[in-house]
């Protein structure tokens, strides 16, 4: 018999909210995220803005040698894995640390230290002065490692890496590993910090970024004709994973059941999409076979929708080929409040659809105001504000440069 897989824990670090329940409350409000860039001079980038983390003060979960220790990357994965911790009642002492892991993802690591640390050498006299957390800062898997240091957690550790598809294949990972009996708890998500000259200078000149330096808030605006790139986001997403069992065992308050990911590739280009969304097609139809569901048991899709132009046209054209047309069928695009989070996109998204199904709410798309003609009476696109509906099955979506598909289904419990 198929071991079972639920979520008993959530975190969030967001830029619409620096915990869950804040995070949710701005999600079903319509929040956006968005404002000009407070982290450097923007003043001879094209792209001035951003989805930020506000009121992010490290000192308030950190002294000053593990902040000196850690990337940003790191300190985020730490605050959201603390708050679902704490969420999922976990005393670590009491279970056997053997059989808990961590798999958690990040597409670009240490970016930032990287940046900071050569820019002080390049305008240095060039002598070599790195600090000696260099290599460790940037690495990675670094944060799945400190959080295994942190609790003790001994279980299978490693960070998988498929660029923004990257937090959802750490979920579908953890999930697997649970369902192979290699564990019976795993710390699961995402987390990413790069805003930053590097980040902005080089999604800006493959010209991904929306320009509308004029109004941020309004920027990100999924399916809509008049999208023009995506939003930058920061921060992080963490969900306890667990067997079913096990969480019955300790008494845990489960949120909802994984009940199938599918993993595949476009096998088209280095950074755009397929134009039929083939590899998006076979992600998702994966996930749904493993999940033992038909496309009509789907209630709801977090459609990956970045708001470039090639993107969202692409998973429209896979979801059309996956749902037919489906008024009943709800789909909608939070990035377009808490921007892109590149690497912890899957894990802040998988968040939104765990709570949708928990609380009986779609999230909404916010700033689209006329969807692709092609697409808009297909499906039933909430825009604005959540809608009070009840969802079984909720879908995530995510997609990653290199061609990566990661797709994810979660049940009601």
């Amino acid at each position: 018999m198929k071991r079972r897989v639920v979520i008993t824990g959530l975190g969030a670090l967001s830029p619409i909210g620096n915990n869950v329940n804040d995070f949710w409350s701005a999600i079903k409000a319509g929040k956006s995220g968005a404002a000009p860039i407070t982290k450097f001079d923007t003043e001879k980038f094209k792209v001035s803005f951003a989805c930020e983390l506000k009121g992010y003060d490290p000192l308030q979960f950190f002294d000053s040698k593990e902040v000196r220790k850690y990337d940003l990357f790191s300190q985020y994965a730490l605050v959201a894995v603390a708050e679902a911790v704490e969420h999922a009642k976990i005393d670590f002492e009491s279970l056997n640390k053997d059989r808990i892991g961590v798999i958690w993802g990040s597409g670009n690591g240490g970016i930032q230290t990287f940046q900071d640390q050569m820019l002080e050498y390049c305008q240095g006299d060039g002598t070599p002065r790195f600090t000696p957390y260099f290599i460790p800062r940037i690495l990675v898997d670094i944060a799945s490692g400190i959080i295994s240091i942190k609790y003790g957690l001994r279980g299978v550790n490693f960070c998988p890496v498929s660029a923004c598809a990257t937090s959802n294949t750490a979920i579908i990972e953890a999930f697997n590993y649970i369902t192979w009996d290699k564990a019976d708890m795993i710390i699961t998500g995402g987390s990413e910090a790069a805003i930053n000259q590097a980040s902005i200078g080089g999604f800006s000149s493959a010209r991904a970024l929306s320009t509308r330096n004029d109004s941020p808030e309004t920027a990100s605006r999924p399916f809509d004709v008049t999208r023009d790139g995506f939003v930058m986001g920061e921060g992080a997403g963490a969900l306890i994973v667990e067997e079913y069992e096990h969480a019955i065992k300790r008494g845990a308050n489960i949120i909802c059941e994984i009940v199938g990911g599918g993993m595949a590739a476009d096998a088209y280009h280095l950074t755009g999409t397929h134009p039929e969304g083939i590899g998006a097609v076979l992600g998702m139809k994966e996930a749904m076979r493993e999940a033992g569901i038909s496309a009509d048991e789907i209630d709801y899709v977090n459609m990956h929708a970045t708001s470039t132009a090639q993107g969202d046209i692409s998973e429209l054209v896979a979801a059309k080929t996956v749902f037919g047309q489906r008024k009943d069928l709800f789909i909608s695009a939070t990035k377009s409040m808490t921007g892109h989070l590149l690497g912890a996109a899957g894990a802040i998204e998988a968040i939104a659809c765990a709570m949708a199904l928990k609380d009986g709410q779609i999230p909404p798309t916010i700033n689209t105001s006329e969807i692709e003609p092609e697409y808009k009476d297909l499906f039933n696109f909430p825009l604005n504000k959540a809608q009070a509906h009840e969802i079984n099955y909720a879908m995530s979506n995510t997609f990653g440069f290199g061609g990566h598909i990661a797709s994810l289904i979660m049940k009601k419990y």
